[in-house]
């Protein structure tokens, strides 16, 4: 079996098959009966653009630390998820998404610090209190979203008060998505602690069931999402001007920058290598023990396509005669 069997394109046919979308990391097969079938591939993204190097286990550990924490959130906010039959897929009920995307940020770091380095100190309407150092907390978490953009295009930064001036969504449900992203943040960021680790910023996706109800789509607090630092030697590092100890996808847009890539017009992607991959994957890996807990145990990955679709077919046939 080779090291670098990875998982950057799916064409299933499942039974009830409707439809397919294929985003930037997952591909979604929408079903009969309202449902959907998420498959998290080996892809990876960095400043919105697909890198064309896959990266081995990756899609495992995002779905498996994603069901991980939608398990331990479902009481403060309904989600999608029905059950995950293999380890890179989980199948739920299809939600019409809210065209926005709900970031929330605990310090200055990532996106927020880039723009608080020009000097700018308004973020998405938000102001950023002045005299913070790049990775200290801001007082009180801020809620930065974005619009929800077509693959291709770029996210952007949007204010609360542009969202409901433009109707993207409505004063009552934005309210309550606001609401949901504060408890679920600190949720992420009590788990977080357990573990020796503090939950800098993260964002949500938020959907619509036929009957009305808010849930939660998508996946939550892994590390495509959400960027995490080690709690142990924080103020130090703070105190003496380090960089802190990251865990989040930071290090590969790094990677990419000192390679003089950032997603602009004009620039190239620089050759990804075998062994670049497999340096990735060990750390998406590591994150994966050390946000969730648990030990990672790698799937069989002789016949990927294989596997997923005698999962995924067993599982549907077992809700059908359910």
């Amino acid at each position: 079996m080779l090291p670098m069997s990875t998982l950057t394109h799916s064409e299933f046919s499942f039974p009830g098959q409707k439809a397919v979308y294929h985003g930037k990391v997952r591909d979604v097969y929408t079903l009969e009966n309202d449902l959907l079938v998420m498959v998290a591939s080996d892809r990876i993204s960095a400043f919105d653009v697909v890198l064309p190097k896959g990266i081995p286990h990756k899609g495992q550990v995002l779905n498996q630390m994603a069901e991980h924490f939608l398990a331990a959130t479902a009481d403060i906010v309904p989600n999608w998820r029905m059950a995950s039959p293999d380890p890179v897929v989980t199948v739920g009920h299809r939600a019409e998404a809210y065209k926005v995307e709900m970031v929330i940020r605990g310090y200055l770091s990532g996106h927020a610090a880039r723009t608080y380095a020009t000097g700018e100190r308004m973020l998405c309407g938000v102001r950023m209190p002045g005299g913070l150092r790049e990775s200290d907390p801001f007082p009180e978490a801020l809620i930065t979203p974005t619009t929800k953009e077509a693959l291709g295009a770029h996210d952007e930064d949007i204010s609360r008060e542009d969202i409901l001036a433009r109707g993207i969504v409505s004063e009552a449900e934005y309210l309550q998505l606001e609401a949901y992203t504060r408890a679920l943040f600190a949720r992420g960021q009590e788990m977080a602690a357990k573990q020796g680790l503090i939950l800098v910023d993260t964002k949500y996706e938020f959907g619509r069931l036929p009957s009305g109800q808010i849930v939660l789509i998508d996946e939550i607090h892994t590390p495509d999402s959400s960027r995490y630092f080690l709690a142990e030697g924080y103020a130090s590092r703070q105190e003496s001007g380090e960089p802190q100890k990251q865990l989040s996808k930071e290090f590969v847009r790094q990677f990419l920058i000192a390679q003089g890539f950032q997603g602009k017009e004009g620039q190239s992607i620089p050759v990804l290598t075998d062994e670049w991959a497999i340096s990735v994957s060990e750390r998406y890996i590591e994150l994966f023990e050390l946000v969730t807990g648990k030990p990672f145990v790698a799937a069989d990955r002789t016949d990927i396509p294989g596997r997923i679709q005698a999962n995924v077919e067993r599982f549907l046939s077992s809700v059908s005669h359910g």
